[in-house]
């Protein structure tokens, strides 16, 4: 296991003892490096839709840590890359998107970095581009004669995401195929415009980021350098940000502020510190301190883990308010207006309404949540499946309050 002793440079000290760091490429050299210069990194998000979600947030705290450490961080918008899709570890190839499409889920995406990053010109302030801006204006042939003679088709076949698929016998298009070495390109194009000379990613690019470097040695004679986060799971072993009502996304139109606080807030016990020193810039001092609390203490860790979290994604008033609906709700059972609200006809069956606010995924969910004491109407417990919710089940505020156990509450307003 990697420790904090077996580097010199503050931010890979910093990396190790946050939980960030997983692996790197020629480790004594990197660390050289970042005593020696400002280092300009990279990590690359396609534009598959139209926000990303929690998983993401890794890579994005990544970018954060080089600059907060004073480097300069490269965010790659995929909007070339997009174009043919990350087969990477998936059974099925990605939908091709149309250029329209991949062109609204980048403008949408870039809201997710601005308070994550801080950007300008400035010698550490982030930098962001799009690979379409190299990568639609290559020429095929031209192509083939520069980069791809350097690719060996034996050794891209060992790559684990490609043996993953060729083992299992699943498809795996010619265009797919062509996708490592588009990222490969995508590091030489970044150091020759801007003296990239670092790649971080989740732990599943690591075939890709070796791709790049070889690349760069073979084609500019440079040193470039990996560097790679683990892949986040719960303690429980569920994948990161993964939930029944589906991901968590960062952007507030697709997941409310108030519904990216409770999903931190809901953190195991077991995961508490972790995800502190990861998604959060406390100090390990009070890091240290809240994690040792037990019992009902710990929730307090939860919602200093929900605020900070929130607050980095979102800003601080947001998160602040967030956290003041939540008090509000649990601990003064009062009809806190900063809950997610929907606009809905009435009269409808409660199981509609149910599957319509996400508090179930399904008609058949909602019956289970029903049979269980699970579902409450205005904080009254639902016990008929075959409810209908009229007018006359308004509070005085014109609301209906919807809930799914004691931690998720939504509004229903009478469209």
């Amino acid at each position: 296991m990697t420790a904090v002793s077996d580097f010199k440079s503050p931010f890979l000290r910093d990396f190790v003892a946050r939980g960030h760091y997983y692996d790197c490429t020629d480790r004594e050299a990197l660390d050289a490096l970042f005593l020696k210069e400002r280092v300009t990194a990279y990590i690359g998000f396609d534009c598959t839709a139209p926000s990303l979600h929690v998983g993401h947030a890794m890579q994005i705290m990544t970018l954060r840590r080089l600059q907060q450490a004073g480097h300069r961080p490269i965010v790659v918008m995929g909007g070339g890359t997009t174009k043919v899709g990350d087969p990477s570890f998936r059974n099925e190839a990605r939908p091709l998107l149309s250029e329209e499409t991949i062109e609204t889920n980048k403008q949408a995406i870039l809201k997710s970095f601005r308070n994550f990053l801080t950007f300008g010109d400035g010698p550490s302030d982030a930098i962001m581009v799009d690979n379409a801006q190299w990568l639609d204006k290559l020429e095929y042939v031209p192509f083939l004669r520069e980069i791809g003679r350097h690719f060996s088709i034996n050794r891209m076949l060992t790559m684990e995401s490609v043996k993953a698929k060729i083992d299992n016998d699943l498809p795996f298009s010619f265009l797919e195929f062509n996708y490592s070495i588009m990222q490969a390109y995508d590091f030489v194009e970044l150091y020759r415009r801007y003296g990239c000379r670092l790649q971080s990613s989740g732990s599943d690019q690591w075939g890709n980021i070796v791709s790049g470097i070889d690349l760069g040695r073979r084609v500019e004679n440079i040193q470039l350098f990996g560097l790679t986060t683990p892949l986040i799971t719960t303690s429980s072993g569920a994948k990161m940000g993964k939930t029944a009502q589906g991901a968590v996304w960062l952007n507030p139109d697709m997941r409310s502020p108030y519904d990216y606080w409770q999903f931190w807030r809901n953190t195991e016990d077991a995961d508490v510190g972790r995800f502190l020193r990861i998604f959060t810039d406390l100090p390990e001092g009070e890091i240290a301190r809240l994690e040792k609390l037990k019992g009902a203490e710990l929730n307090d860790a939860k919602k200093i883990l929900a605020t900070e979290a929130t607050a980095i994604c979102h800003g601080r008033a947001v998160a602040d308010e967030a956290a003041e609906t939540s008090r509000r709700t649990f601990e003064e059972g009062a009809m806190a207006t900063g809950l997610p609200s929907f606009s809905l006809k009435l009269p409808d069956g409660i199981l509609n309404l149910a599957v319509a606010t996400g508090l179930a995924s399904s008609n058949s969910e909602a019956r289970k949540l029903i049979a269980n004491n699970g579902l409450r109407l205005n904080d009254v417990a639902v016990s008929d499946p075959k409810m209908q919710v009229d007018a006359s089940a308004l509070n005085p505020d014109g609301v209906l309050k919807l809930s799914s156990g004691k931690k998720k509450h939504v509004l229903v307003r009478p469209a």
